[in-house]
């Protein structure tokens, strides 16, 4: 059996109305760094809590931050996604879940959910290392100017561990992008997805997956970048060492 190549299909008319099949990859493209933009956010935003509450010296809120870090850092996503989509909606009051599942976007914000919260746990681990590996005289030295332990945190103690964690959050957000694929079980039309339907309408598999693994490639790349050049600017000297971000990047 001979493989008919067709690297012409990109430019040829789509059944699923976004115009050619070119512009399928490009819709699919938005709806994957959209996804991904929305819930790094949400991940930033929880992963650094749970991570500050981890090194805190209350004993019961760092169990319950632990047990947070374990809960979404062990199921795998692919039962996540299908939690939240499939079984959350029933477990909720019925008017709650009615409303669930009537949302115009649901596959979306349920990716968006499920992605952010599972990112998250894996953030919180990243930031209380980066904590952690402070030297101890950074937190007694914001105790000595009068800073209460919220304030120490927040102007000592996490400004210079995310600098140090930078280079594994860049690994976590390119995580989070590829992560987004998982999204097609739900019915979230991303890349992969739209990339699949390209092959199912055309027949022509391997065009469809290999302009799909490209752009991925190229995204990513772009971001990696991106993040060298953060990290050079708010560098400090003694505390983030040249060529890290590669190394978190790969």
């Amino acid at each position: 059996m001979n493989y008919h190549w067709n690297w012409h299909i990109f430019w040829e008319g789509s059944p699923d109305g976004a115009g050619t099949y070119l512009d399928t990859l490009w819709s699919g493209l938005m709806w994957t760094l959209a996804a991904a933009m929305s819930a790094w956010i949400i991940a930033l935003i929880l992963g650094a809590v749970i991570g500050t509450v981890r090194t805190m010296p209350n004993k019961w809120a760092g169990r319950l931050a632990n047990a947070y870090v374990e809960l979404f850092r062990n199921i795998p996503l692919l039962v996540q996604m299908f939690l939240w989509y499939f079984v959350i909606p029933e477990l909720v009051p019925q008017s709650i879940g009615d409303w669930l599942k009537s949302l115009p976007n649901a596959p979306f914000v349920t990716a968006v959910v499920c992605l952010g919260f599972f990112t998250s746990a894996r953030v919180a681990v990243q930031v209380s290392a980066g904590i952690g590996s402070l030297p101890r005289g950074q937190k007694m030295a914001g105790t000595a100017l009068g800073l209460t332990l919220p304030q120490t945190y927040r102007y000592v103690l996490l400004p210079m561990a995310f600098r140090i964690v930078l280079p594994p959050l860049t690994s976590e957000f390119l995580n989070i992008i590829k992560n987004s694929s998982v999204a097609l079980t739900i019915g979230l039309m991303e890349l992969t997805a739209r990339a699949r339907s390209m092959q199912e309408f055309s027949f022509q598999v391997f065009e469809a997956f290999t302009a799909a693994t490209l752009i991925y490639i190229v995204v990513n790349i772009i971001i990696v970048n991106l993040m060298r050049f953060l990290e050079r600017k708010v560098a400090i000297p003694g505390f983030i060492t040249s060529g890290s971000t590669s190394a978190g990047g790969r």
